[in-house]
């Protein structure tokens, strides 16, 4: 296999590349490959020649040179003898290193990297029995965009579902008064402030990536409840006020709240946008986010608003709300087919002119249920203790998975699953998770060597690691030739540089060395580095983080300076402290909106218990997130961000109506909340659920975490809107007795009924004037 992989041509005019003129180069003008192959090479060469007394230890072994070399991150899986004799190893893992000095050298790079790919796949063809797990520098970012092609026929899928849902949820039996038209419409908003943020992005010079897959489902939480709370308001209009009045009632009614929760939206993401958050993709998709919510506000406003009032008139005309023709009056309706008095049923204002009481709008399938049966019932005496027992094994669960949460750093929780990072990831943590990758400690000040005191001091600091060390190589050999480690510096010196690093086996530790002249020709170590392991379990990233966090403590209070190095860090470290940052920035904005529109809205209890529902269900979603298995990684946190603006999405218009109600009881206004706004809430709920689950289906892990995420916060939200809410409410403040206002007798009430009729209709208007 290696043979075949220095033979990969890379074909360009003119000249043929190979392996040998695109690797990096040893001092003595030769490619870098891995130990390991050196290894072979040796025993090859020993099988050949029968020679039995060739052995490899474990972690660290000698090359015939006399070197000592570590393996521990090269041989896999591996069954030692006794003392670390290797019996077999289960994997190895080689590793080839490119140059990139030029743009020509890499263009032929990324070439090189691609045939090696299809060498190692037609290699493994032919050899079965080998599983070979083939990995470059452009794989992660390949597999990562992989999910994106994946992902197209589940969301093609999932926006079918959502329109056939839409489209139900606003229709009803009758056929004057049903709005199928205006469920088309509201996804249609949606859909074209998504299209707008993504043009906007594209135009902007904005990259693409596979987290935008979660924009609109965002989109579809926010927007879709705007249009059905909308709708909502337009059925407790008047139906003989003219289409202008009802349209202006539905404004008055539902955009305020519609509005403050888009600038929620827009603080919390905006904060996510902004340079405090130090993850590249989680700002870009905070900034398309942004881009997403503003444009649907204004295509709320402008063409959904206007799509209102078409049906409205089409309504007020009598005239179907699908083929748009006049409905005929009943006694002409008697007269045709069945099927076709079916789709032409409606109820003319003469038939509810008798009753006062009646809706006409109740024959809509979640606004009789939820006024039937579920507000009795869910304010029903006995059912409240269940549902308070319920909550608390809920905060149980919730606090159980809180304790166990883990900051996920595993790249594997981002791409596709069918993929070469996938595959690679899993065949180096089962064979190659026993030590931690090699750690570079880097002394970077000139430092007493020859002083036995820092000798201890040094050999302590990395006291517990298997060490690749020129510091104990020379002093094990000056200990051979029985001269004392406590040697006088100038002697110390010369001895280090003409007699240990000019013998072969040590002479590859000169590129660990600095040395420097001085003034009076005095040679001077002023920088060195070894090469540490540590040994590690299978959670072997929880570990590396603790081993960091250790190093680095103990490099700022140690005598020696030193720091410590591996390319692993620079992501692990940014990750842990920038992982957190945008939940957190977001946090912070959404207290702090709160905290001072408590003295803009009407009663500052709403924001109250606004932010308790928000923690409430923040923490609940963390918990179970960590039961299901899901860590906190960059996803995750785009979600819970998310999950804020979504509980005060459905719970601020649910707790305002509440808070202001006057007079009557607690349980009385809890049902009218839940009547007045629980069917939007109910309507977007079921949409935005069946939208997700195509998702679950795509076979991605970072569609896997997106599901996860949002089906929890859309679940959790659920469960606070219409139970734990309807019961807390109805025996915790505010109290409505103390909001009765007491009646003055001495206050005079005078009536005025104006009847007004309508010439060119057989509608009557009673408008009742209080003066």
């Amino acid at each position: 296999l290696h043979s075949a992989v220095t033979r990969i041509q890379v074909q360009r005019p003119g000249f043929n590349y190979t392996f040998a003129h695109i690797c990096i180069l040893n001092n003595d003008k030769t490619c870098i490959v891995d130990d390991i192959v050196h290894v072979l090479e040796e025993l090859k060469a020993a099988r050949s020649s029968n020679r039995t007394n060739f052995a490899i230890t474990y972690p660290i072994t000698h090359l015939k040179d006399g070197r000592e070399v570590y393996n521990g991150h090269q041989l896999g899986g591996v069954t030692v003898h006794s003392k670390d004799r290797v019996k077999s190893a289960e994997a190895i893992q080689l590793t080839y290193y490119l140059q990139a000095i030029n743009s020509l050298n890499d263009m032929v790079a990324e070439k090189w990297e691609s045939i090696f790919c299809d060498t190692v796949e037609l290699f493994q063809k032919s050899n079965r029995k080998v599983k070979m797990y083939p990995f470059t520098s452009s794989s992660l970012k390949e597999d990562f965009q992989k999910t994106s092609r994946v992902s197209e026929r589940y969301l093609i899928t999932s926006l079918v579902l959502v329109v056939t849902l839409a489209i139900l949820c606003c229709s009803m039996q009758d056929c004057v008064r049903s709005k199928p038209w205006l469920g088309l419409l509201g996804l249609l908003t949606v859909t074209l402030a998504t299209l707008t943020a993504a043009g906007i992005i594209n135009l902007t010079g904005g990259k693409y990536n596979s987290t935008f897959l979660g924009i609109p489902f965002i989109m579809l939480g926010h927007g879709l409840y705007g249009t059905f709370e909308m709708l909502s308001s337009w059925r407790k209009t008047r139906e003989d006020q003219h289409v202008k009045e009802r349209t202006a009632a539905v404004f008055a009614d539902s955009m305020l709240s519609f509005s403050l929760t888009t600038a929620m939206y827009l603080v919390t993401f905006g904060i996510g946008a902004s340079p405090f958050t130090n993850i590249e993709a989680a700002r870009i998709f905070c900034c398309n986010s942004c881009i997403a919510i503003f444009f649907n506000y204004l295509y709320v406003l402008s063409f959904y608003g206007s799509s209102l009032v078409f049906t409205g008139y089409i309504e007020n005309n009598y005239q179907h709300s699908i083929f748009c023709r006049k409905v005929p009056k009943p006694e002409v309706l008697q007269e045709k087919p069945a099927w076709y008095r079916f789709l032409l049923t409606a109820k003319f204002s003469e038939d509810t002119a008798d009753s006062e009481e009646t809706n006409t709008y109740e024959s809509h399938l979640l606004v009789w249920f939820l006024k039937r049966y579920y507000c009795d019932w869910i304010t029903n005496t006995y059912v409240k203790p269940f549902v308070v027992l319920f909550y608390l094994v809920y905060i149980s669960f919730a606090l159980m998975g809180y304790l166990q949460v883990s900051e996920g750093s595993d790249l594997s929780n981002i791409v596709a699953t069918a993929t070469r990072t996938i595959e690679y990831t899993t065949a180096q943590q089962k064979y190659f998770s026993n030590y931690s990758p090699v750690i570079g400690f880097y002394i970077y000040e000139s430092i007493e060597y020859w002083n036995t005191s820092v000798q201890e001091d040094v050999l302590e600091y990395t006291k517990g690691f298997v060490r690749i060390s020129w510091f104990e190589s020379y002093l094990n050999y000056l200990r051979k030739l029985n001269i004392s480690t406590g040697l006088p510096k100038k002697n110390f010196t010369d001895m280090l540089r003409n007699s240990f690093l000019k013998t072969p086996q040590f002479a590859h530790f000169s590129e660990d060395i600095i040395f420097s002249k001085k003034y009076n020709n005095e040679v001077d170590v002023v920088a060195s580095r070894m090469f540490l392991v540590a040994k590690t379990m299978e959670t072997k990233r929880e570990e590396l983080y603790d081993l960091l966090e250790t190093l680095r403590k103990l490099s700022l209070t140690s005598k020696v300076k030193f720091i410590v190095f591996n390319p692993s860090f620079v992501y692990m470290d940014r990750y842990a402290s920038s992982v957190g940052a945008p939940l957190q920035n977001s946090c912070i904005s959404a207290l702090f909106l709160l905290f001072f529109s408590a003295f803009l809205v009407a009663d500052s209890l709403i924001n109250v218990w606004l932010t308790l529902t928000v923690a409430s269900v923040e923490f609940g979603v963390i918990g179970f997130m960590t039961l299901w298995k899901v860590e906190l990684d960059c996803i995750s946190v785009l979600c819970l961000i998310y999950g804020i603006n979504y509980t005060i999405d459905n719970c601020a218009p649910l707790l305002s109506t509440f808070v202001l109600g006057k007079e009557f009881t607690r349980t009385k206004w809890v049902k009218n909340a839940l009547e007045v706004h629980g069917v939007a809430i109910l309507q977007s709920y079921l949409c935005y659920i069946v939208g997700l689950i195509p998702l679950a289906a795509v076979p991605s892990n970072l569609t896997r975490t997106l599901f996860r995420c949002l089906f929890l916060i859309a679940l959790v939200t659920f469960f606070h809107c219409f139970a734990i809410l309807p019961v807390i409410l109805t025996f915790l403040p505010p109290s409505k007795k103390k909001r009765k206002e007491k009646k003055n007798p001495e206050n005079r009430e005078e009536i005025e009924c104006v009847e007004m009729v309508d010439m060119d209709s057989t509608r009557v208007v009673d408008q009742i004037t209080t003066v």
